[in-house]
C-alpha cells in the first residue's frame, strides 16, 4: 500500500476525517438515509459509460491542491450543459471544499442543467459518505483505494450497490490493482495516471495496468489525457473510457475542448 503520510493524499484523508466527525454530529445515518430515500432517481453511470466510444467522464472542478484556482468563471449549469452538447458520457463533480473549492449543491445543480448521471468526487472514508452522495443526488462514487483498507472498500461498495449507485474504483499500481479486483466486477475500475508522491503524470500506468485485465474489463484512464495523441495512444491500447477534468476547465469553452480533445463521440 503507498504510504500517503506525507501527501496531498494523506492531508486530504486527514481533513476529511474531522469533517466526517462534524458532520455525523449534524445529520445522523437515519437522517441520511432518509434524504438518499428522497433523492431524484438514479441514472445509471456504469451503463451510460459504456454508450459511448469514447465514453468520457467529464469533471466540473474549479481548483486543485496542485494548480490552485483553475477556473475563475465557474458556473457548474453551464459546465454541466456544455459537456451534454459535447457528447460527454457521464459528469464528475468535485464537492471536496478545501482542497478543490466545490461544494455538496453542485451534483444537484449539475444534474438539474443536464440529463448525465453523476460521480460525486470526493475522498470517501466511510460508508456515511457514500449514503451521504445518494441524498446528494449522485449516481456513482469514488473509492480510492490507497486511502481506504480492504474491509473499508468491500463495505463502501457494498453500501453503494444497495443504494443502486455504481462505483467507481481508482488504483495508482499493480498492488492497489490486485486489491481492487477483490471486489465485485460491478465496481468500474479507473486508473490514475498521477503518482500521489510526485504529482508526475505517467500515461504508460494505464498501459501497464490494462495489459493484467481480463480484455472485456472496463478500464476508465484518468489524469493527464491532454491531446487527441494521448487519447489515441489509449485507444490503440483497447481503453476506451476517460476522466478529463484540467483539459476542459483551463479552456474559456469547455465544450469547444472536449471536441477538440475526442472529436464526436459515437453511440455504441
Amino acid at each position: 500500500m503507498v504510504d500517503i503520510a506525507n501527501t496531498i493524499l494523506g492531508k486530504i484523508v486527514d481533513r476529511k476525517k474531522e469533517e466526517f466527525a462534524l458532520r455525523l454530529k449534524q445529520k445522523s445515518y437515519k437522517d441520511l438515509e432518509e434524504l438518499a430515500q428522497g433523492a431524484s432517481p438514479v441514472r445509471g453511470f456504469a451503463q451510460s459509460l459504456m454508450s459511448k466510444r469514447p465514453g468520457v467522464i467529464a469533471e466540473i472542478k474549479k481548483a486543485s491542491p496542485s494548480k490552485g484556482i483553475i477556473r475563475e468563471n465557474f458556473n457548474p449549469a453551464e459546465i454541466a450543459a456544455q459537456y451534454q452538447d459535447a457528447g460527454a458520457a457521464c459528469l464528475s463533480v468535485l464537492t471536496d471544499v478545501d482542497f478543490f473549492q466545490g461544494h455538496d449543491d453542485n451534483i444537484q445543480i449539475a444534474r438539474s442543467h443536464c440529463d448525465l448521471p453523476a460521480l460525486r468526487k470526493d475522498f470517501l472514508i466511510d460508508p456515511y459518505g457514500v449514503i451521504e452522495a445518494r441524498a446528494l443526488h449522485a449516481d456513482c462514487i469514488l473509492l480510492i483505494v490507497a486511502c481506504l483498507s480492504d474491509q473499508q472498500l468491500e463495505e463502501m461498495s457494498k453500501t453503494a450497490f444497495e443504494h443502486h449507485l455504481d462505483v467507481l474504483v481508482e488504483v495508482h499500481d499493480e498492488e492497489e490493482l490486485s486489491r481492487a479486483l477483490k471486489l465485485s466486477d460491478r465496481c468500474l475500475l479507473g486508473v490514475n495516471n498521477r503518482n500521489l508522491k510526485t504529482f508526475d503524470v505517467d500515461l504508460n500506468t494505464s498501459l501497464r495496468l490494462k495489459k493484467l485485465l481480463d480484455p472485456s474489463r472496463l478500464l476508465v484512464t484518468e489524469s493527464g489525457i491532454a491531446t487527441p495523441a494521448d487519447v489515441a495512444m489509449m485507444q490503440e491500447n483497447d481503453i476506451h473510457a476517460f476522466l478529463v477534468g484540467e483539459s476542459f476547465m483551463k479552456q474559456p469553452r469547455p465544450d469547444h475542448a472536449f471536441r477538440d480533445l475526442f472529436g464526436e463521440p459515437e453511440a455504441v
